[in-house]
């Protein structure tokens, strides 16, 4: 199909769908894009408008409106023509440029650092809060791209993937745009694991016969029945979708042949007590499998979904999943926010305040916030599953998956939270951290007087609106408090990390932290950690970078002309760029000079120094690799006549007087024994443990060399103490 016959059909399916869809403002946007992509490429060679054009279509499918339509055909102009804003605004108006315009922006975000996803996420929100058309138009922007992501650099199809299930997706689903979350988890799926994808594309394959079978069987019975009833339908049976099948292999660690459940059956009625007939009518039918039934016709998902669903058994022992909805559920279900332009010319303005409430509810909950806790927040209340649960009242909440009554108190508003002390479940009480399920009746307990939340709700919460809550009443009701808790975990953990003093004494590296961050003062820096604005641990990965960047300065004024001079040590250890500090030696291996050696920066006693090959360091937990830091020996400082522990087994056979000559070799080398100790084994084998003191590792090896002469020896090795 050429692009006229392309760009004619396109227009015939607005003029069926919309009869006053001014057609001619269509076809100007589509020349004025072909015009300004004149000679561009897409990666497989297709000419570029191929891509605008395609978006249209799917915008089209959706059943947006002609701005929409227009700006889907003019969306890459801005960024990647000469087209300008001031020209789409006096060729298309106003509403059709700015659409372009937020479309553009969203087209710069960067899938990266937490800081730069945090304000892409933000211009996203934004974007959706102005307009929503605008993020519909991206996600058909990015259903296309998807759809052609095989002329992609492999690491490129990786990252877009992982960006669309992560962001695009569950945007989708949170619109209650189904067919297009589907469709991206999928094709997102592909590139992110294909063999997990071809796995199950194959299964599927192998059961295609048998389910056709076995679906068209049950919609034969089903509407039979229903027809016998008297009650008007339209049945439509399909398998899950791919990542569906996914998501339920891993969770149950299961194989696609050992997967089930995997079929889908839906009910299309007239009325919405049709559908509680029909429930009736299938549960006559099949046996229901206990909690697998809900009713989101009562209580409808935030996205606006509404439908019944109810798992059951068919007559070969096979799960199935049935669905009953009305046509305009189902056309909520299909398209979401959509289906507001679709089949009623947009949104009301009403509609739009309750619909979108959840957009400005995440716009307000990132002031004050942090990347990290702004990312999470999202990821929360955009992406989590929901529990629905009810008022004494009996009025229902939704909240994410995995929410406690503490969520529950500060969601209705912050008095109540703030004046909560316990709640009741179910008639019942319940601790604080209860995690929160389906159906439960939620009654807060509060007191007369405002008493304010306790620092360690933050750790039992899950909404972001809990969280920001928590930390306003922290931040505006306990300053002093929250000065005097911040400067003592920050200057333990300074302590801690030896880099107290580099804080403490340096203004200029005071002053790059605090800039950093954006606090006028070094109170405010100690009040934002003790109200939980900011993390210790970001305070202090910006202290070491300032610590090494003045450092490194440092060294390129003065460059060095001779071997750098260590600061001595009492220990004889050197710690790398910190020089004389509090040293212990490790018990666990006993290092002794002339041992390859490693640091760890314990929590309020300097460093413990290690053998490299000790088995503690070669098995730290990631969590503790910024601890390890360089140490070598002071070679200068080490006199010969200091001593070090160190701990040896000897392996011997049973024979009479082994240890007397192990005791005279010590005493002729003129070795210090702290310890002595020696025991028989079975089978004619003996153990002698001791634990000496040398100057260091070559008088170690001189030693145990002579140990080793001794007739009966079989093995000497360090131990630990």
């Amino acid at each position: 199909m050429d692009m006229k016959t392309k760009i004619d059909f396109l227009i015939d399916r607005v003029r069926k769908q919309n009869p006053s869809a001014d057609v001619e403002k269509i076809r100007l946007a589509y020349e004025c894009a072909a015009a300004a992509h004149e000679g561009q490429k897409r990666k497989n060679g297709d000419p570029y408008i191929i891509h605008p054009v395609s978006v249209a279509e799917i915008i089209v499918e959706m059943g947006l409106d002609t701005d929409s339509i227009c700006a889907g055909l003019l969306h890459d102009c801005m960024e990647d023509t000469d087209f300008q804003y001031d020209q789409i605004q006096e060729k298309f108006g106003t509403s059709v440029a700015d659409l372009v315009d937020g479309v553009t922006r969203l087209g710069r975000l960067h899938y990266s650092k937490e800081q730069e996803q945090m304000e892409d996420l933000r211009k996203m929100l934004i974007a959706m809060a102005k307009d929503i058309r605008v993020i519909l138009i991206k996600l058909a922007d990015r259903l296309h791209n998807m759809r052609t992501i095989q002329f992609m650099k492999e690491e490129k199809q990786r990252s877009k993937s992982l960006e669309t299930m992560e962001i695009y997706a569950p945007i989708a689903h949170r619109l209650g745009m189904q067919k297009i979350k589907w469709e991206l988890e999928d094709l997102s799926l592909q590139r992110l694991d294909p063999v997990g994808y071809k796995e199950i594309v194959e299964g599927l394959a192998r059961q295609q016969n048998e389910n056709e079978e076995m679906l068209e069987r049950i919609k034969q019975t089903i509407s039979k029945k229903l027809d016998d009833s008297g009650i008007k339908n339209s049945i439509s049976a399909r398998v899950k979708h791919i990542y569906s099948i996914y998501r339920k292999m891993y969770a149950q660690n299961k194989s696609i042949d050992e997967i089930y459940d995997i079929c889908a059956v839906r009910v299309i009625v007239e009325s919405v007590a049709d559908c509680y007939n029909v429930l009736g009518y299938v549960h006559d039918l099949y046996k229901p499998i206990p909690g697998r039934f809900k009713d989101y016709i009562s209580t409808p998902k935030p996205n606006g979904y509404r439908s019944l669903h109810t798992t059951v058994i068919g007559r070969s022992g096979v799960p199935f999943e049935v669905q009953i909805r009305t046509e305009e559920m189902h056309k909520m279900a299909e398209y979401g926010v959509a289906a507001h332009w679709k089949y009623k010319q947009g949104i009301d303005k009403n509609s739009s305040e309750e619909t979108y409430a959840w957009i400005r509810q995440l716009l307000e909950s990132q002031q004050d916030t942090e990347a990290e806790d702004f990312i999470k927040a999202i990821k929360v209340d955009l992406f989590s599953d929901e529990v629905f649960v009810f008022t004494p009242k009996g009025d229902v909440v939704n909240m994410p998956a995995g929410a406690t009554p503490i969520d529950f108190a500060y969601g209705i508003h912050s008095a109540v939270g703030n004046r909560m002390t316990g709640c009741k479940i179910n008639g019942h009480i319940a601790p604080i951290d209860y995690t929160l399920q389906n159906g439960d009746i939620v009654e807060i307990i509060t007191s007369k007087e405002t008493h304010g939340p306790k620092r360690d709700w933050l750790k039992m919460i899950k909404t972001s609106e809990a969280r920001n809550k928590i930390k306003q009443w922290f931040k505006k009701e306990c300053r002093e408090e929250n000065i005097e808790q911040g400067r003592e975990e920050l200057d333990r953990e300074l302590r801690s990390s030896l880099l107290y003093s580099h804080f403490m004494e340096k203004p200029e590296i005071q002053e790059n932290v605090l800039k950093k961050f954006g606090y006028p003062s070094l109170q405010e820096l100690y009040a934002a950690i003790g109200y939980g604005g900011i993390t210790v641990t970001k305070v202090l990965n910006k202290v070491k970078d300032e610590v090494i960047r003045a450092r490194k300065a440092e060294s390129e004024r003065h460059p060095l002309t001779t071997p750098p001079q260590h600061a001595k040590s009492d220990s004889g250890v050197i710690v790398e760029d910190i020089g004389n500090c509090k040293v212990k030696f490790a018990r666990c291996c006993t290092p002794i000079p002339g041992d390859d050696i490693i640091g760890y920066i314990t929590r309020g006693y300097g460093v413990s120094v290690h053998r490299k090959d000790c088995v503690n360091v070669k098995n730290s937990s990631p969590e503790d690799r910024d601890r390890w830091i360089k140490v070598s020996w002071d070679e200068n400082h080490i006199e010969v006549k200091e001593r070090f522990s160190t701990a040896l087994q000897i392996s011997t056979t049973d024979r009479m007087g082994v240890m007397n000559e192990v005791l005279q070799i010590l005493s002729n080398n003129h070795i210090n024994v702290r310890d002595f100790s020696g025991k028989t084994l079975s089978e004619g084998f003996g153990i002698i443990n001791i634990v000496i003191d040398v100057t260091g590792l070559s008088q170690l090896d001189a030693l145990t060399k002579k140990l080793r002469s001794i007739k009966g020896i079989i093995n000497v090795v360090r131990q630990s103490t």
